[in-house]
C-alpha cells in the first residue's frame, strides 16, 4: 500500500508538472502571437505612414521661363514646396529661351520635347494640331482644378474648343509704358498724352543722348503690342478684331497706327538696331537711366522698381489728341488666354506628371500673389500678401475695374497664320525702312475670313 501510495503521488506530481508546463506553453505561445500581432501592426502602421521620400525617384525635364526675378523667384518657390509635397520627384529646368517658341517647336518636331513646357495658346494651337500636347481634361476634374480659378480668369483655363490643354498661374495681363520720372523731370520733357507730345519727347531726348524708348524687339511680340496700343486708340479691339476676321488691316485706325510708329521710329524713337535687341539688353537701357522709356508687360513692374525705385512710373498710351486721349485712357492692349505649363503626351507617367504640373502652377501663383506683389493670376490664394503692392502695380490695381476694353498679346491669337503675318510686319515697322502700304500689303493675305 505504501508503495502504491508512494507510486500514486509521483503520478499527480508529474502530471501536474506537464499541465503547468502546458500552460506555460500555451501563455508563452499566446505572449509570441501577441507580440507577433504587436510587430504586424506596427510594420502596416509603418507601411501606411511609409514616407514618400521612399517611392522611386523620378526626374522630369522641364522647360519655363527663368529670367528675371519676377520668373526666377516664383520657379524657385513651386520647385521648393513640390520637394516638400513629391520629395522623389527632381526637375531637370532647361530655361525657355526668348525666341517665340521656335526652340520649342523643334524640340516638337524632333521628338524631344521636354515632359513639361511653358505654352501660350500659339503653341497650344500648333501642338494641338501635332499631338504634341496633352489634354489635360481628367486632370481638371479629378485635382479640382476649376474650384481654385476665378470665375473671371476661366479664359486661361480653357481654350475655344472647350478643352484644357496647360494649368494656367497668369491671369489676365497688360502691356504697359514705362518711362523713367527722373529723366523726363531733368530734360524738361512732359509726360506726353498726345502724339505730338510723344514726338516732342522723342527729338528731346535724342538731342540728350537719351534713347526715347526702349524696346525688345527682337522678339517680335513686343512689336505686335506697340502696333496694338497705337490701334487701340481709334479701335479698342486692335488686334483682336483682325484675328477674329471682323476688320480690315487698311481701316483707318490700323493704317494711322502703321504710319504713326514709321514716322516716330524715322525720328529716332527707339534704339539702333532695336530688331537684335533681347530683354536683357533692352531692359538695360532703361534700368541704368540710358532709355527714357520701355515698353514690356505688367510683369515688368517688380524688376523696373527694384532697379529705378520711384523713379520708375508707367503712363497711359497717349492719343491723337487730348480728347481722345481721355476717350481711349482706359482701352489696354494685352489681356489673357489659354497658357501655362503643358504636359508632353509622351511623358512616361501621365499621372504624376500632370500632378506635376498642376502643382507647379498653383504654387507659381501664390508667389506672385503672396510675395511679389501682383495680383494679376489666375488661381485663388488663400495665404496672406507679404510683400504690399509698389506703387505702380497699386496704379494698376486700381485701374482694373475702370479698364474699357483688353486685346490680346501676340501669344493669344487663335488664327496662326495671321499671327505670323502680323509678328513678321510689325517687327519690320521697326526699323523705319517699311512703308505702311507694304504692311497692310503683307498682313492682309493673312488676316482671316470673319468667323
Amino acid at each position: 500500500m505504501k508503495k502504491l501510495a508512494i507510486a500514486a503521488m509521483s503520478f499527480c506530481m508529474v502530471f501536474l508538472a506537464a499541465c503547468g508546463s502546458a500552460g506555460n506553453n500555451e501563455a508563452v505561445n499566446d505572449k509570441a502571437a501577441n507580440e507577433g500581432n504587436k510587430e504586424t501592426a506596427t510594420n502596416a502602421a509603418q507601411e501606411e505612414t511609409k514616407p514618400e521620400e521612399d517611392a522611386k525617384p523620378v526626374k522630369l525635364r522641364i522647360y519655363a521661363q527663368y529670367a528675371d526675378d519676377d520668373t526666377k523667384l516664383p520657379y524657385d518657390y513651386a520647385v521648393a514646396e513640390l520637394k516638400k509635397e513629391m520629395p522623389n520627384v527632381e526637375l531637370e529646368l532647361e530655361v525657355q529661351a526668348q525666341d517665340d517658341g521656335q526652340k520649342l517647336k523643334t524640340y516638337a518636331a524632333t521628338g524631344n520635347l521636354p515632359d513639361i513646357f511653358q505654352a501660350g495658346l500659339d503653341i497650344i494651337t500648333t501642338f494641338k494640331k501635332s499631338g504634341n500636347i496633352l489634354e489635360l481634361d481628367s486632370y481638371v476634374d479629378e485635382l479640382g482644378f476649376k474650384d481654385k480659378m476665378f470665375p473671371s480668369t476661366m479664359n486661361t483655363l480653357v481654350a475655344d474648343d472647350g478643352h484644357t490643354y496647360a494649368f494656367p498661374y497668369a491671369g489676365n495681363e497688360f502691356v504697359l509704358l514705362y518711362y523713367n520720372k527722373e529723366l523726363f523731370e531733368q530734360n524738361n520733357v512732359k509726360v506726353p498724352t498726345t502724339y505730338d507730345e510723344l514726338m516732342t519727347a522723342v527729338t528731346t531726348f535724342n538731342a540728350a543722348g537719351i534713347t526715347p524708348m526702349s524696346i525688345f524687339a527682337k522678339e517680335k511680340w513686343p512689336t505686335v503690342a506697340l502696333f496694338d496700343m497705337f490701334v487701340t486708340r481709334n479701335e479698342p479691339q486692335g488686334i483682336l478684331k483682325l484675328d477674329k476676321g471682323q476688320a480690315s488691316v487698311s481701316d483707318p485706325a490700323y493704317k494711322e497706327a502703321a504710319d504713326k510708329i514709321i514716322e516716330l521710329v524715322k525720328a529716332g524713337m527707339l534704339p539702333k538696331g532695336a530688331t537684335n535687341l533681347n530683354y536683357d539688353q533692352a531692359a538695360a537701357l532703361f534700368h541704368q537711366g540710358k532709355a527714357a522709356m520701355f515698353l514690356n508687360g505688367q510683369w515688368e513692374i517688380a524688376e523696373s522698381t527694384k532697379q529705378l525705385g520711384d523713379k520708375a512710373g508707367w503712363m497711359y498710351f497717349p492719343g491723337k489728341d487730348a480728347a481722345n486721349y481721355e476717350a481711349s485712357k482706359y482701352a489696354f492692349s494685352g489681356g489673357g488666354g489659354p497658357g501655362g505649363y503643358a504636359v508632353n503626351p509622351d511623358t512616361k507617367d501621365k499621372d504624376l506628371t500632370a500632378k506635376v504640373a498642376a502643382f507647379l502652377s498653383l504654387k507659381y501663383a501664390e508667389y506672385k500673389y503672396t510675395e511679389r506683389a501682383n495680383p494679376l493670376v489666375s488661381t485663388k490664394v488663400d495665404k496672406a500678401i507679404v510683400t504690399e503692392y509698389p506703387p505702380m502695380m497699386k496704379q494698376l490695381s486700381d485701374d482694373i475695374a475702370k479698364i474699357t476694353s483688353t486685346t490680346s498679346f501676340a501669344w493669344g491669337l487663335s488664327d496662326a497664320k495671321f499671327k505670323a503675318a502680323i509678328e513678321d510686319a510689325s517687327q519690320s515697322l521697326m526699323t523705319g525702312a517699311y512703308s505702311a502700304e507694304q504692311f497692310i500689303e503683307d498682313v492682309s493675305k493673312a488676316v482671316p475670313a470673319a468667323k
